[in-house]
């Protein structure tokens, strides 16, 4: 039988958002029915509600979820009912050329439940954003968008499905940095914590952290940052050079994704230095460089697709560090918030209060 149950839904462009009861339906071939038990607020949500992904309004929101498997459909054989998971936005296909060739965190076929959620009373079918849709009570998903778990807190696991998994993963997967390098952070939101949080764990020499927000930067140091800039006052190029022997950092990460922080982090790093881009950037936006300068600059470019990972790897290993004490996912979580709270949250996450808000069910 389908299940009613209360979920956040964006009607229309820039609109605000409501609290609608909608429609979830029992799990079909290759599908499986989750129980929602938290979801972070994140910026790609506010990005949805806006219009800035896509034009198929009505939004069922919330994707950076944890919960438990309430059923699933015929043919799912890698979890069952009542496992604890961390849902994904990358369900991986297998068959495509990018897992053909042993690389399905590139995967560009990945599934999304066929079923339709619906709004109860009118049948409009709703767009969950990014094939999940977790502001709700319950939600419906590709049983490959569940990734099995060790049960801890929901409201820290679940920030791996989306924007703190984009930070490790750019510092341990794109970047892949190794002990001793140096690593420059641009941005120190959510993601660009979580990069530092990763360049740590990974054994960076001098980690550095670029903001425009002094609150920002000291809570950057708790993640592990060892120099902090705010590049509000100060030339973050020639700080990060300055910090670096006057060479530029081995690895820069552009957790913010516009123009100007992009030429920042391309001239902040050391000949042969990576240069990550992990920050969404808008649509129209542009960046201009002389083509003989990332030909004598050496090194590599790179963009970080969720962090490159493949969740049936990284979400257990992370877990369990977090479970060992030696990856705070705990201070990601700067409140808890009920489902009618999630426009107040989109609010404080825009004017940088927090680092993220989380509904709990």
């Amino acid at each position: 039988m389908p299940h009613e149950v209360r979920g956040v839904v964006a009607r229309y462009e820039g609109g605000p958002v409501s609290v609608e009861t909608i429609l979830v339906p029992d799990p079909g071939p290759g599908e499986a029915l989750v129980q929602v038990q938290a979801c972070g607020v994140c910026h790609t949500d506010l990005h949805y509600r806006q219009g800035v992904i896509g034009d198929d309004f009505p939004f069922l929101l919330g994707h950076e979820a944890a919960g438990v498997i309430e059923a699933v459909g015929e043919g799912v054989t890698d979890v069952a009912a009542g496992d604890f998971v961390i849902l994904n936005w990358r369900a991986v296909c297998g068959d495509c050329r990018a897992c053909r060739r042993g690389e399905p965190w590139y995967c560009f076929d990945t599934h999304n439940a066929r079923q339709q959620m619906t709004l109860v009373g009118e049948g409009t079918a709703l767009s969950p954003a990014l094939g999940i849709g977790a502001f709700a009570e319950k939600t419906l998903v590709a049983a490959g968008q569940c990734t099995k778990v060790p049960r801890v807190r929901p409201e820290a696991a679940g920030l791996l499905g989306c924007g703190v998994m984009a930070g490790l993963g750019a510092a341990l997967n794109t970047a892949a940095v190794t002990r001793g390098q140096s690593v420059a952070v641009i941005g120190c939101g959510g993601v660009g914590d979580a990069a530092i949080a990763g360049a740590r764990l990974a054994g960076a020499g001098r980690i550095i952290a670029v903001d425009i927000d002094d609150r920002k930067l000291a809570l950057a140091e708790t993640f592990g940052a060892t120099h902090t800039v705010n590049s509000r006052t100060t030339d973050p190029v020639a700080a990060v050079r300055g910090l670096t022997g006057g060479v530029g950092a081995d690895v820069v990460i552009d957790a913010v994704g516009r123009p100007e922080t992009y030429l920042q982090a391309f001239h902040a790093r050391d000949l042969a230095g990576v240069v990550v881009l992990v920050g969404v950037p808008a649509p129209d936006a542009k960046v201009e460089l002389p083509l003989l300068d990332v030909f004598g600059r050496g090194g590599s470019l790179k963009s970080s697709w969720y962090g490159d990972c493949l969740p049936s790897r990284d979400f257990p290993m992370l877990v369990d560090l977090y479970q060992q004490g030696r990856l705070d996912l705990d201070a990601f979580v700067t409140e808890t918030i009920a489902l009618d709270e999630v426009e107040n949250a989109f609010e404080k996450m825009h004017s940088g209060e927090v680092l993220r808000s989380v509904v709990v069910f």
